[in-house]
């Protein structure tokens, strides 16, 4: 079995995927969100995941790969020997070198995110091209996949957590809200206000950025969702078509079994 982590700056998505045997279609087995492990040892982290496992009624054995996309370089060497001494494998990370199958058409292909090039890695293969990616985490990314594959390139927003954030910290009498769909779009308090102008504000940036691209593109441009916001802000949305949480952790395991189909290539 293959166990994808995407490890962003704020949460950590991870997939447990039984991987199909001859070209068999791969199942999820089980997923977990967490908070990105930025102050956890390597035996605590290792800990961690065999708790979770056995939550589930697994074992560690049966992993046999591991794949890992990382935007916090800080803990790839934590995580790397993790994987090693708590499942005895030596995990597969997204970075310059590995054959993702995607050309990357940007200036400096080096600084484009794992997580953006394995998002558009699943994207095309499930959907073709062009297609937009919108990630919703701790920033908002779009990225743009041609007809023919490429990643073109595509634009980074603050997250909306961070916008919230950023205007209580700057607003002192501004209550901190659980942001979501509003019931009216003309508030009658401050509450009500703050939640208005969070969520259709967001959304006015998605879409806007989104109409955009899309006009830019053609009108046969496909667009996708993913990330712990996705579906709040997808609702609202007039362009996003699709809200995918896996998409991710699917991107993971394609890439992974590219390299092992690589590897056969070689024997």
């Amino acid at each position: 079995m293959l166990l994808a982590l995407d490890v962003g700056n704020t949460n950590a998505v991870i997939g447990l995927f039984q991987l199909g045997a001859d070209g068999g279609k791969a199942e999820v087995v089980a997923n977990w969100r967490i908070t990105t492990p930025t102050e956890q040892t390597v035996d605590e982290f290792g800990m961690l995941l065999q708790q979770m496992f056995q939550l589930r009624g697994l074992k560690t054995e049966i992993v046999t790969g591991v794949a890992i996309s990382s935007v916090v370089p800080p803990l790839d060497s934590m995580m790397r020997r993790a994987c090693e001494v708590y499942f005895h494998v030596k995990p597969l990370f997204i970075e310059p070198g590995v054959k993702t199958g995607l050309p990357v058409l940007t200036d400096n292909p080096c600084e484009v995110g794992a997580d953006r090039i394995v998002n558009c890695v699943a994207a095309f293969e499930q959907f073709g091209g062009p297609t937009i990616v919108v990630d919703m985490g701790t920033a908002t990314t779009f990225d743009v996949v041609s007809k023919k594959g490429g990643f073109l390139g595509g634009a980074i927003a603050p997250g909306l957590g961070i916008s919230a954030g950023a205007l209580f910290s700057r607003a002192a009498r501004l209550p901190r809200i659980d942001i979501k769909k509003p019931a009216k779009v003309v508030g009658t308090n401050t509450v009500d206000n703050l939640q208005i102008g969070l969520y259709y504000g967001y959304i006015g940036l998605v879409d806007g950025i989104l109409e955009r691209m899309i006009a830019e593109l053609g009108p046969e441009t496909k667009t996708v969702a993913t990330g712990g916001l996705a579906k709040l802000i997808a609702g609202g949305s007039k362009y996003i078509a699709v809200v995918d949480e896996m998409l991710t952790l699917n991107g993971l395991r394609i890439i992974y079994e590219r390299s092992l189909d690589k590897n056969r290539k070689r024997t």
